[in-house]
């Protein structure tokens, strides 16, 4: 499990694209998403590193 905190993550929308992003990177993983708290849970197999760039390639660069 993989723990983000995404500062620029501010609404539904964002959520969206970060969830959106996250797939793209790894079609598999399991997302939960905590917007009050801007932070996003990955499961996934995929390297954190590779996760954390297609964040910030969406535009939302982990904290």
């Amino acid at each position: 499990m993989h723990e983000f905190q995404l500062p620029d993550m501010t609404c539904g929308h964002c959520a969206g694209v970060v969830g959106k992003a996250l797939h793209l990177a790894d079609p598999d993983c399991k997302i939960q998403v905590d917007l009050p708290a801007r932070k996003v849970s990955v499961r996934s197999n995929e390297d954190r590193d590779l996760l954390a760039e297609a964040l910030t390639d969406a535009g939302y660069p982990p904290a």
